[in-house]
């Protein structure tokens, strides 16, 4: 987790993105809120770090496909 920075790219194994790095809160990645999928705009998303594959330059991929990266939210925070 030490490896995984600021605006980092997420992708699942198959490639797609599933959202960027806005920092690492203990053992979760928090993602950026311009990454939350419709309906859920203004909550930040977290990928718990068991997901995380490997790193790579400035991407942090994934051990799972991207609709399959289980993501908790934050609850009562709204933009």
């Amino acid at each position: 987790m030490a490896e995984i920075k600021e605006h980092m790219k997420v992708i699942g194994k198959d490639g797609v993105h599933v959202g960027t790095v806005d920092r690492v809160e203990g053992d979760r990645i928090k993602l950026t809120r311009k990454d939350s999928p419709p309906g859920h705009e203004g909550h930040h998303h977290y990928i718990d770090r068991k997901f995380v594959g490997v790193v790579e330059g400035d991407t942090v991929k994934l051990s799972v496909n991207a609709d399959a990266a289980p993501k908790t939210e934050e609850a009562g925070q709204k933009a």
